[in-house]
């Protein structure tokens, strides 16, 4: 937070200028994660509800909590593509991450909004496991916790540039248990990943936000508008990935199951 005071203080005058820029870059940051949120929603009910049917004659196969599904219920949730939707996500991100220094801005939100509506067909399953109320008042509540890490993010002045390679080691560690519990199918070492799962998002949200910030005040008196374009998306990519995942713990802890 010292580097944020000493670049926005010239003279020991503070630059409205800085202050409006920063608004304006926070805003976009927000703003693209909240398009990349709709739609990870609508494409997570509208392939629910294509892959799912209530007509035993369109029925291919059923759940075990008696859900029929449809032909492409059938090859999303029950034949081996299902791992690769399950993993696609995650190379989207990598893919972003590596590559966006040889994208144009413009490009790179492009393929933001792609990963937003793969990860809107990863997540479909949910609407076949858990009730829709549960899933509305799991969104609310991370909603809410969400604002107010990244709020407190935004305005502390206590540094927590520290808490990053803690907690990215700890995004790391989850990584490495869920795979093992693939194979495990373990509800008490579910349980556990779900919970320290959502204090790392949770603490990544703030760090997340106070970067986003920080990131751009470094920046902005060299006036690069291109790598500030790109430092928006990124930044949306990065809440959004806090808010998606907290989210999903939270749903594995206290969502109702259908």
């Amino acid at each position: 937070m010292a580097q944020f005071d000493s670049v926005r203080t010239v003279g020991g005058v503070r630059t409205a200028e800085i202050d409006e820029g920063l608004r304006a870059h926070m805003n976009k940051v927000y703003g693209t994660m909240s398009v990349g949120m709709l739609i990870t929603a609508l494409a997570a009910w509208a392939i629910s509800g294509l892959a799912t049917t209530t007509d035993p004659s369109q029925a291919v196969a059923q759940l075990t909590n008696g859900t029929m599904l449809t032909n492409l219920g059938g090859l999303i949730y029950g034949s081996p593509l299902k791992w690769v939707i399950m993993f696609a996500p995650l190379a989207f991100v990598f893919g972003l991450s590596a590559m966006i220094n040889r994208m144009s801005a413009a490009t790179a939100q492009t393929v933001f909004y792609a990963f937003a509506a793969v990860m809107g067909l990863s997540l479909s399953s949910i609407f076949l496991v858990y009730t829709g109320f549960s899933i509305i008042q799991i969104f609310l509540i991370t909603a809410i916790s969400f604002a107010s890490l990244s709020f407190w993010g935004y305005t502390t002045k206590k540094d927590i540039s520290g808490w990053g390679s803690f907690l990215i080691m700890g995004v790391v560690g989850l990584l490495v248990a869920m795979i093992v519990n693939i194979f495990l199918q373990s509800d008490a070492i579910m349980f556990a990943i779900s919970a320290i799962g959502v204090l790392i998002f949770a603490g990544l949200t703030a760090y997340d936000t106070q970067k986003i910030k920080n990131d751009y005040v470094a920046h902005a008196a060299h006036g690069d508008s291109e790598w500030l374009g790109k430092a928006a998306i990124m930044g949306a990519l990065n809440l959004y990935l806090d808010f998606i995942n907290m989210f999903i713990f939270l749903l594995q802890l206290f969502g109702s199951r259908e």
